[in-house]
């Protein structure tokens, strides 16, 4: 039977910064937020939706006469963009939430990708309304240290409780397993 080198306790002159991954990066969570998680924004859309496409009606019951017809199918095109945004906002966001690292993905025309590793986290923070406890969603808020995420909200995720205390506990078991060592200034 052969060890690995990884096993090995190091040389004299060899330092290991930390312990080698012990097991293979598993998903807690891969995704788009759920609409349901986003409903105060999907209701203020679709009411300005309504009202956008329901103009034209508006106008024709004030002037008793209908707007020319151009503006009628603009209104209605516009309003019913208005109606789609919320879906499309949502739909074009992922998050993939593993036991190392959180990926951000998200972009309607174009597309970034942050990746935060869990070593960096700082703080992880709930959220629940009473909506959202109704519905089974919330909002897991992560700080970190990372420069470029240094505040990543996961809003909208289905079932969010499990995932929330098993990313607490995998900050810890990561950061023990890199060594991090969390020290106060004053």
């Amino acid at each position: 039977m052969t060890r690995m080198e990884s096993d090995l306790p190091p040389q004299v002159g060899e330092e290991r910064p930390h312990r080698p991954a012990d097991d293979k990066e598993e998903i807690y969570f891969e995704g788009s937020p759920l609409l349901r998680g986003e409903l105060g924004k999907t209701f203020l859309f679709g009411v300005i939706g309504v009202l956008i496409i329901a103009s034209p009606f508006i106008y024709h019951a004030v002037q008793e006469q209908w707007p020319p017809w151009w503006v009628t199918a603009a209104a209605i095109l516009i309003g019913i963009g208005v109606l789609l945004l919320p879906v499309l906002i949502i739909r074009s966001t992922r998050y993939r939430v593993s036991n190392y690292r959180i990926d951000w993905e998200r972009g309607i025309f174009s597309r970034s990708i942050d990746t935060l590793e869990l070593w960096h986290v700082d703080d992880i923070g709930f959220h629940q309304s009473f909506t959202d406890r109704m519905l089974n969603v919330g909002t897991i808020s992560i700080r970190s240290d990372d420069k470029s995420t240094p505040n990543l909200p996961l809003q909208g995720v289905p079932n969010p409780r499990p995932l929330f205390d098993t990313l607490k506990q995998r900050v810890i078991a990561v950061k023990r397993q890199r060594g991090v060592i969390k020290m106060d200034a004053g």
